[in-house]
């Protein structure tokens, strides 16, 4: 069948002799600083009857919401996860006796000023049995960075099939296709591993003076992005 305008007929991926194609891959990887760090707040209570651990609870997480809350545009993100209240029973005697009675509230707070967070981490560590987890560096997904890596790789692939065309004496004609492969951050929250850990003293520990804010070092960020490109070009003399 003789190809039409309304029938173009079907491709031909590798080109012709007089188109022929060429197919390369541009890719880039960029290093760059994080946007926002996460971090992972656990309040605890414990005791003996049901409606007093909950109180302490209660108010430990109303302190820590309030703490995190100081800190005003520095803290981007500030949310309650999940929320526990469990009875512990003996493990001797006839029957099921409650021992204790064991709350926990989680709570996840991003922040874009890495110097206050060094400064919260601290404070909030030394809360009556307030656990810190993290930091997770990150960058945002609508983040420039991004966008700079598939530019990087578009300009990579379009020189790369230039040098080609080039070896053989020709120049290009057209791009035919382009494919976005992949474009992340290869460390997103939250499979980046946390840079520490913290644990608060007990409700009964002596209260010694406040903590130094802790010097935390921001983790780099790697953004890839990958493309594939197809190219014609002026058929050469072999």
């Amino acid at each position: 069948m003789t190809p039409t305008p309304e029938n173009p007929g079907p491709a031909t991926p590798y080109g012709t002799p007089a188109a022929p194609r060429i197919a390369v891959r541009g890719e880039a990887h960029l290093e760059v600083d994080p946007e926002i760090a996460r971090i992972g707040i656990t309040v605890s209570a414990r005791g003996t009857d049901r409606t007093d651990a909950l109180t302490d609870l209660t108010r430990r997480n109303t302190t820590a919401l309030d703490l995190v809350k100081t800190y005003g545009d520095a803290v981007e993100k500030l949310e309650t996860g999940t929320f526990s209240i469990a009875p512990e029973l003996t493990r001797h005697g006839r029957g099921e006796r409650v021992r204790a009675y064991h709350g926990r509230v989680h709570l996840t707070a991003e922040l874009t000023d890495f110097t206050a967070l060094g400064e919260l981490t601290t404070r909030l560590a030394d809360l009556d049995l307030t656990s810190v987890d993290g930091p997770w560096w990150a960058l945002r997904p609508d983040s420039p960075a991004h966008r700079h890596a598939r530019q990087q790789a578009v300009r990579e692939a379009v020189q790369r099939a230039r040098e080609y065309a080039e070896a053989l004496g020709t120049t290009l004609t057209a791009l035919v296709e382009l494919a976005d492969l992949e474009a992340e951050n290869v460390q997103p929250y939250p499979t980046a591993a946390p840079q520490f850990a913290m644990r608060s003293r007990g409700f009964d520990a002596a209260a010694p003076e406040q903590a130094p804010a802790l010097d935390l070092e921001p983790e780099r960020q790697h953004v890839y992005a990958q493309v594939n490109a197809r190219f014609t070009m002026s058929p050469p003399t072999l």
